[in-house]
């Protein structure tokens, strides 16, 4: 089975890692093709997937473009999709990753007879998408998609509800490698000195820097902790969101919250600084279509608190593997961290539950036995 992955995406975000183990097993016989350049590229060279960028320039329309906006790009798409089109001819199954890689990956399907693959990564409603978007992506999806992979039962329900065909949908969840997320103590104790929080109850936040994610929640809520509550905030701002990191900033020193929350960047030894932590939050204020940060946490042995909406609440069940708390609400917030603080053998326990369950739930070499098979599947209905 030779296969052309589809990714708008030059920046590694939780779809892009994922499209990492989904492409593993095929790099001898595939290629991921990339709408813009950037470091996601060069992780998947790490990798030894074959890659090649296909656009000079970012394709300019966002989830909440009008029409007219999108209307803007077609001048853009039209190379892009003519270099598609002849990659695709080489290979077996075209598999979209990302929004507008469906919408190149259906025309090229359209045009070379290859069976389309959507790999939905994405709550497909009007809080995350203009109408224009969603119309598009659900009319291309029910129209050239021979399958809808779903990376939750909140992605899949969201796509059915936006007008999705719920026959083309399978969900499977992201899969993880477990062993890539195990950090010596030594290492730990390092890492904090590292960052000046030995003898501090510290809370790590991982996401891109952005209104929905919740950092503000987060912020807001250790001013109604204990002092040795600190916060790391992993993560940039990615999509113009510069503004959002200048409230942040703003929002510290309003706080008096200087000396308590450090604002690290975009890092890539995410399991050594999750291992450093005494709690994961996961903040959003919006249904997640997954929650990627959760697992990843979990299989560090953290406890997590999320918030009780989208992908979150199929991954964590409250008191037992992990914390579920009302989005956008600290007070809630604060009363978890103050239970983690005073409650230690109970949160160890949950903590030990969120990584068993993980590691048997998400094992990646079981996800990509489950891709696969509805791979070899869309190509035998042909």
């Amino acid at each position: 089975m030779k296969i052309l992955f589809l990714d708008q995406s030059g920046k590694p975000g939780g779809a892009e890692l994922c499209l990492i183990d989904i492409a593993k097993p095929y790099r001898d016989r595939s290629l991921v093709g990339l709408f813009a350049d950037g470091p996601f590229r060069t992780l998947l060279q790490q990798h030894h997937i074959p890659v090649e960028v296909l656009a000079n320039q970012p394709i300019e329309v966002r989830k909440q473009s009008s029409l007219l906006q999108a209307l803007g790009s077609l001048g853009q798409l039209a190379p892009l999709l003519a270099k598609v089109i002849k990659i695709a001819r080489k290979y077996d199954l075209i598999y979209a990753n990302t929004q507008k890689a469906l919408v190149i990956g259906a025309l090229a399907s359209f045009i070379t007879r290859r069976p389309l693959v959507y790999h939905l990564h994405d709550i497909l409603s009007k809080e995350h998408f203009s109408q224009t978007n969603l119309r598009v992506a659900v009319n291309l999806a029910n129209r050239f998609a021979s399958l809808v992979i779903a990376n939750s039962q909140a992605s899949q329900q969201a796509f059915v509800q936006a007008g999705g065909n719920p026959k083309l949908t399978a969900i499977v969840y992201n899969g993880f490698e477990p062993k890539n997320y195990q950090t010596c103590e030594s290492d730990i104790r390092q890492l904090q000195q590292q960052l000046g929080l030995e003898g501090k109850f510290i809370v790590g936040h991982f996401s891109r820097l952005a209104p929905w994610k919740g950092q503000h929640i987060l912020i807001a809520t250790l001013a109604q902790c204990p002092q040795e509550v600190t916060a790391i905030l992993v993560g940039d701002a990615l999509f113009g969101e510069q503004d959002y990191v200048q409230q942040l900033h703003q929002q510290v020193a309003a706080l008096g919250l200087e000396h308590r929350v450090k604002f690290l960047g975009f890092r890539s030894d995410i399991p050594q600084l999750m291992a450093a932590c005494d709690l994961v939050a996961h903040t959003s204020t919006s249904a997640e279509p997954f929650g990627r940060v959760i697992v990843e946490a979990m299989l560090c042995g953290k406890p997590v608190v999320a918030t009780k909406a989208g992908g979150a609440m199929e991954l964590v069940e409250h008191g037992i593997n992990g914390f579920l708390v009302t989005p956008g609400e600290p007070e809630e917030l604060a009363q978890v961290i103050n239970t983690c603080l005073q409650e230690e053998e109970i949160t160890a326990t949950i903590a030990t539950n969120g990584r068993i369950s993980a590691s048997q739930r998400f094992d990646v070499t079981a996800i990509n036995q489950q891709i696969a098979q509805l791979l070899k599947s869309v190509l035998s209905i042909q």
